[in-house]
């Protein structure tokens, strides 16, 4: 694979930089205003956050490509509405990890890829497919990304406390959620993948770069298992999950 273009990109020096555009907005007074910046939540559930309120008090706290809600209880910060994929997440964790972020998970819904898996199962990602572009400007290609393993245990753990069964393993990160091959589903079923996503390599590259954990959890929507695109008749089993995995990410990145 020759991507980037450029012949190691990866060991070159950047012109723009993430500590720059934070300095910029600290110039300009546009910084949000965290009382406590450690762990971070990307939470693709735009409107989670405050239809949790009443369980997990938020407050608005600006934005910056995203709206910014703060966990009034342990200070874990909430970025929603950023829309999708491993380049927008991948500079708004740059920019949180020079403003102090230490930790930071991503929560979504994926496609499906194995047939035990059902709609509203929880996977927790240690591993992720490099079928991005974002990773391959910071790293050498190779095909695996990998998150933090203790972190994604802690968070199995949580989930587990809380009635939740989950499992862990790797996912695929696609660029083009309309370019999902017959072929491809295939070798990654054989390869014991279990969903396809658009977020969690260019997060994990961003951890591996700037030394901080990531996770990523998953949890299960459409189903391309049997080589179909299946749809659940309902969304509860969903909400309810991604109302149980937020409330875990919350208390396990507020931890200490």
């Amino acid at each position: 694979m020759n991507f980037p273009n450029y012949p190691d990109k990866q060991n070159l020096k950047a012109l723009l930089r993430a500590e720059d555009i934070v300095g910029y907005r600290k110039h300009l007074g546009r910084m949000p205003k965290f009382q406590k910046l450690d762990g971070v939540l990307f939470c693709l559930e735009r409107g989670l956050p405050r239809r949790m309120r009443w369980r997990i008090p938020v407050r608005r706290i600006g934005g910056m490509n995203a709206d910014i809600d703060e966990v009034k209880r342990n200070g874990v910060v909430v970025l929603t509405g950023f829309g999708g994929g491993a380049p927008i997440l991948a500079e708004l964790a740059e920019e949180l990890v020079v403003m102090g972020a230490r930790r930071m998970v991503i929560m979504t819904w994926g496609g499906i890829l194995q047939p035990d898996i059902k709609a509203g199962d929880i996977v927790v990602c240690n591993r992720a497919i490099r079928d991005d572009g974002t990773s391959h400007h910071y790293l050498p290609h190779e095909k695996y990304i990998d998150g933090n393993q203790g972190f994604a245990n802690q968070l199995a753990d949580s989930l587990r406390a809380r009635g939740a069964a989950c499992t862990i393993g790797s996912t695929w990160t696609t660029d083009a959620p309309y370019r999902e091959t017959l072929e491809e589903i295939k070798q990654y079923q054989s390869e014991g993948v279990k969903v396809v996503e658009m977020e969690s390599a260019g997060l994990f590259t961003i951890g591996k770069v700037r030394n901080i954990p990531t996770a990523s959890i998953v949890i299960g929507m459409d189903s391309l298992a049997d080589y179909k695109w299946r749809v659940p008749d309902r969304l509860d089993d969903i909400m309810r999950s991604l109302e149980t995995v937020y409330a875990a990410c919350v208390d396990v990145l507020g931890s200490k």
